[in-house]
């Protein structure tokens, strides 16, 4: 017979889907809150670039077509932002928010300055729509300005509270959200990240870390053999 630990577990695993896909930067912070917090899930791949996002099955569950959508049992969520905030509410352990209220509102604005300032902007459907509205060649200047402009404002919110991290020593929601965002500006988008400095030194030191490594675009079953 199966431990209670054991079955408890297993139980978590059929329960919670994540319906997400391996580049995406926003399915990308939900895998890392999940690894944080010991949770086990279930991975949906959902392949964007075949418009698997825009089928009928899907838009049921996430009307806006977009990745991550978290299924918890009865419980759909179709926003990064609010799932992670679910998830810090019904699996309280490693909170990923500090209770100091401060500190609290930091990590919340750092979060909602790439989740609405930066992230949305080089969005697949954003992008495509300048390729064909503009040129396929204005794509590439359009993302890197914005992610320069938002990298320039989180160096100077950070810099009186970055520690190891973000916001001090301890890993909270603006590492969970900063992290994707850097290796996309890097790894997508050619940022020159000699520019920030801060955002670099966090960067080394998310590369520690097994919940944000594991979490990784690469390290994901639906990444394609050719690579990222």
């Amino acid at each position: 017979m199966a431990s209670s630990d054991a079955t408890e577990q297993l139980n978590k695993k059929q329960q919670i889907k994540l319906y997400n896909y391996f580049r995406s930067t926003s399915s990308f912070r939900v895998r890392i809150a999940l690894n944080l917090k010991g949770i086990d899930y279930d991975y949906k791949a959902v392949n964007l670039l075949k418009g698997e996002q825009l089928t009928p099955e899907y838009l049921e569950l996430n009307p806006m077509g977009y990745v991550p959508t978290l299924v918890d049992g009865d419980i759909t969520i179709a926003d990064s932002f609010a799932i992670i905030m679910y998830l810090e509410e019904k699996y309280p352990q490693r909170s990923l928010l500090p209770s100091n209220p401060v500190t609290k509102t930091l990590n919340l604005q750092a979060a909602s300055l790439v989740s609405s300032g930066i992230h949305p902007l080089h969005n697949l459907s954003v992008l495509k729509y300048i390729g064909e509205k503009v040129s396929p060649d204005a794509k590439l200047p359009w993302v890197q300005s914005h992610i320069r402009k938002g990298f320039a404002a989180l160096e100077v919110i950070l810099s009186k509270h970055a520690g190891k991290y973000a916001t001090g020593d301890e890993v909270y929601l603006a590492d969970i959200f900063l992290a994707p965002q850097i290796n996309a500006a890097l790894k997508r988008f050619s940022i020159d990240m000699t520019e920030f400095p801060l955002l670099s030194r966090l960067n080394d030191a998310y590369k520690e870390l097994s919940a944000f490594q594991d979490a990784m675009p690469e390290k994901q079953p639906d990444t394609p053999i050719e690579g990222i």
